[in-house]
């Protein structure tokens, strides 16, 4: 469309010859949508230029088109012929990716698009996140909207905002917006899956100020950098048992503290709570007698960490320099009640579903750790599928930093989605996922944060699924889409958009 073009051409100051191979990929309709998409940066909480190009994109195919107050876009698309007596099918993604690079990668994510490559079956970023969460969902639905071969029912596309850090485009929007009877969000990570049921969660803020003082003379500055670690999504990777930074940092500070009087300055560790922390880095000071000892000590660690993550973790990376001296550190008290705390701060599975075999119920992500010129803020994110269960794991969070004179905020709130096995756009989807690929689907419930949860609030009586192609390490720079995905969920959804179920 010429519109895109235009908006694409606005949006992106250089060509990437991998970027155009990716538009060459099968199904060239979503490829297509893809690559445009990712031109465009889409940061939560900055979604003024996504809003604006997926407006004028239903604008330019003369779709019934219009933002409401809170920046979800909705599109509306009239049946094809023979299809109109079937029921309105809601089409719903997110338009918001979640922004992390390797630390060695210049790249601005508020300038620029997306570089991408392939390797092999695989469509990955140049050591960013690749947006395929939930930018394929995105694509796949403009795909459909603009196709005028493909067979549908009256459909209602719904691009929501800020999904990654807060929900806040599901919880606002209105009840009576909406016209569908069926809602399909295509944001599962995995092809042979069919959601049912999903995670609520909730933000925990430990915050306080503390004292700093000058630091004494006979003192060596240090700078301890931990990276290399998988990452990956805080909900759907955490049951992996993977390493994080923030906790692995807190081991080599808390021992450091005991043994030889260490000094903290700063802390920077991780970044978006619903990503599992990669990297941190201190700041810190000790006596310059201890020197030597302590550069040993923090060898041997550094090996007995490897050896504990070794299977997990192969690319740990521990870093040790010496650094100029900081002028002020954190007042002794508060940061031997800190070290600990966050030892104590549970992360990680809390709670194995009793009733769903290999589903996570609780868990938390000690997401992020920030010390810098008097103040701390520690930013938790806990999900669980069963609200007592959140609330007791968020209790005791919030205790444990409460203990040491922090001010904790709980915040952002967001329900579950309770499972129904009794849906009738369920059966339509496993028994055409049997017949297409002969074998049985997954059906499941997962321990992410999916929208319908939210939106089933103010549509009660709107029959929801969840499906998706292949997505591997979300929320990291090693986020990749499985090319043979992609064309099988592409397939998939049109079969499904043939046999949606007559109106009532």
């Amino acid at each position: 469309m010429k519109g895109d073009q235009k908006l694409s051409c606005t949006f992106a100051k250089n060509d990437f010859m991998t970027n155009n191979d990716i538009r060459q990929l099968e199904p060239q309709a979503v490829w297509q949508k893809f690559a445009d998409l990712n031109e465009v940066p889409r940061a939560s909480k900055k979604e003024e230029r996504v809003i604006a190009f997926m407006k004028a994109f239903g604008e330019n195919l003369n779709l019934e088109t219009f933002v409401d107050e809170v920046g979800n876009v909705i599109i509306r698309k009239p049946a094809t012929s023979g299809l109109e007596n079937r029921q309105m099918v809601v089409l719903q993604s997110h338009l918001d990716m979640v922004h992390q690079k390797n630390n060695a990668t210049q790249f601005d994510f508020d300038t620029e698009g997306i570089k991408m490559k392939v390797e092999g079956d695989w469509v990955k970023a140049e050591g960013t996140t690749l947006g395929a969460d939930n930018g394929l969902g995105v694509a796949t639905i403009m795909a459909l909207l603009e196709s005028t071969t493909i067979p549908h029912p009256a459909l209602e596309a719904l691009f929501t905002i800020d999904e990654e850090t807060g929900m806040t485009g599901a919880m606002g929007l209105k009840g009576g917006v909406l016209k569908g009877d069926i809602l399909l969000n295509l944001d599962t990570e995995e092809d042979d899956e069919i959601g049912v049921g999903c995670a609520g969660g909730v933000d925990i803020t430990a915050s306080r100020t503390y004292q700093e003082e000058a630091v004494a003379t006979g003192k060596t500055g240090f700078k301890l950098t931990v990276n290399g670690l998988q990452g990956g999504h805080s909900g759907m990777d955490i049951i992996k048992g993977l390493g994080n930074a923030n906790k692995f940092m807190n081991r080599f500070l808390l021992d450091g503290f005991e043994n030889y009087g260490l000094q903290i300055a700063e802390i920077n560790g991780g970044g978006l709570r619903n990503a599992i922390p990669r990297e941190s880095v201190a700041v810190f000071c000790i006596d310059e007698i201890h020197t030597e000892a302590f550069k040993a000590d923090i060898a041997e660690f550094t090996e007995t960490l490897k050896e504990e993550y070794k299977t997990l973790e192969p690319n740990l990376k521990v870093t040790l320099e010496e650094a100029p001296l900081p002028e002020k550190v954190m007042n002794l008290g508060v940061q031997e009640g800190l070290l600990k705390a966050l030892q104590a701060a549970w992360n990680g599975v809390y709670r194995m579903s009793p009733d769903i075999e290999g589903l996570v119920e609780t868990s938390n992500n000690v997401a992020r750790v920030v010390v810098k010129d008097g103040e701390i803020e520690v930013l938790c994110l806990t999900r669980s599928s069963v609200e007592s269960s959140r609330t007791d794991l968020a209790n005791t969070i919030r205790s444990v930093f409460e203990l040491i004179g922090c001010e904790v905020e709980l915040s952002g709130e967001y329900p579950g989605w309770k499972p129904n096995m009794d849906s009738p756009i369920l059966k339509v989807l496993v028994e055409k996922y049997k017949k297409i690929t002969n074998e049985e689907p997954h059906v499941a419930a997962c321990h992410a944060g999916l929208e319908c949860g939210i939106l089933g609030q103010n549509y009660p009586d709107m029959d929801m699924i969840s499906f998706g192609p292949t997505i591997r390490g979300a929320h990291s720079p090693d986020e990749r889409a499985s090319i043979s995905s992609v064309q099988k969920f592409w397939h998939f959804v049109q079969e499904i958009l043939k046999d949606i179920p007559v109106k009532q």
